[in-house]
């Protein structure tokens, strides 16, 4: 069940993610015979379970909790996740092409490379979890927060985001060229570089960050810099 929405604390006029809180209760025992593509699964728990190589595309999972699961080139392309716990997912390759992701949390897990281009994100909250090669290309991030996360390289080219928040998170490299962004909040981010200057417009930087980039922002507008 999902309770009402409590947003963020505000802190400037950048409005934050409004995650749902997601309680799951009474859930029975899943089993991987429960799992194939395009199958409805609602209100079980998976626990311990290896879903490599899987074909899970179009699946439906709803009122679920995954936990420690492995899912290694398992396919969960264009499947949806509403009202879903993940915990500790290992998947060296992430197969999520096109799927929906609703009031959905994601803790504690490694992920090398996650394919999510053309994919939806609404409510969904990223804690504690270290990422390789994260592609949302094409997506649509509605009230998302990434908290405590590593990120080796984040690829939002051609993203609609809003509400999108960032707390206590690194990101190596970050590629926005295309992306359309509002109350995108950058602050709680530490990147290394930025590629896509021109598509920043709609997020916030603190003046740390801004003074950092001084240098790049200039090479990008083919401004000399000399003492």
């Amino acid at each position: 069940m999902v309770a009402c929405a409590f947003p963020m604390a505000k802190t400037s006029g950048t409005l934050p993610p409004r995650i749902d809180e997601i309680r799951l209760e009474n859930l029975g025992e899943g089993y991987l015979g429960d799992l194939s593509a395009r199958a409805g699964i609602e209100g079980l728990r998976f626990a311990d379970l290896d879903l490599s190589g899987m074909d899970l595309a179009a699946a439906s999972f709803s009122e679920c909790v995954l936990d420690t699961v492995s899912a290694h080139e398992a396919s969960f392309k264009s499947a949806t996740f509403t009202e879903v716990a993940i915990t500790r997912l290992d998947a060296p390759v992430f197969i999520a092409g096109r799927a929906r992701f609703r009031d959905v949390t994601i803790a504690s897990s490694r992920v090398g490379s996650a394919d999510l281009f053309d994919s939806a994100l609404n409510s969904v909250r990223i804690t504690g979890s270290k990422l390789g090669f994260v592609n949302l290309r094409g997506a649509q991030l509605q009230d998302v927060l990434f908290e405590g996360c590593s990120i080796d390289e984040l690829d939002l080219g051609s993203a609609t985001l809003n509400r999108v928040s960032f707390i206590d998170t690194t990101i190596t490299s970050l590629r926005m060229a295309g992306a359309r962004l509002a109350n995108v909040d950058l602050r709680g981010a530490q990147f290394s570089t930025i590629d896509g200057f021109e598509s920043l417009s709609g997020a916030t930087l603190d003046a740390y960050q801004v003074s950092s980039l001084a240098t790049a922002f200039a090479a990008h507008l083919g401004i000399v810099i000399e003492d």
